[in-house]
């Protein structure tokens, strides 16, 4: 009986390990320099292995160009586990660094509710008023909790 248990897991972890080296190669693939966004939900899923494992709030920013190729996906921020700082002047520097012509803002809840707070919301405008100064195109702004939340989706953009 003990033998068939520990074959169990060790079946079980060889599993595991498929599945994340799997998902390692779908992330580093859809991230990659050049690859284009095909769908919403592309960069939503990417986005979600990404900040799921985090124990602390992380505000993450990826960059594209016109064809909403992408050119770089950039953790800018870092917070405790309930908030992160995000500063607009950091953020618009690094689309300048990137010259970038679009972007997608994301962060975790390490909470797992994925609904956006007010300061969410707040950051959210101020953001996409100084990007659009410099003719950068926020696409969406994603919350990753249990479940990923988008504010383009639900109007909020």
């Amino acid at each position: 009986m003990l033998f068939i248990q520990e074959t169990d897991k060790s079946y079980r972890k060889a599993n595991e390990q498929a599945v994340i080296s799997e998902a390692i190669k779908i992330y580093n693939r859809t991230f990659s320099r050049g690859e284009a966004l095909n769908s919403p939900d592309d960069a939503k899923d990417c986005i979600k292995l990404k900040l799921a494992p985090y124990e602390h709030e992380v505000f993450l920013c990826l960059f594209l160009d016109n064809q909403h190729r992408v050119i770089a996906c950039d953790e800018l921020f870092r917070g405790t586990i309930d908030g992160a700082s995000v500063y607009p002047r950091e953020v618009v520097k690094a689309a300048l660094h990137h010259n970038a012509a679009a972007l997608i803002m994301a962060h975790n809840h390490p909470s797992g509710i994925s609904e956006p707070s007010r300061a969410d919301r707040a950051i959210t405008a101020k953001l996409q008023e100084a990007l659009a100064l410099i003719d950068v195109r926020v696409l969406d702004h994603f919350i990753v909790g249990e479940t990923v939340h988008s504010f383009a989706e639900h109007g909020l953009l």
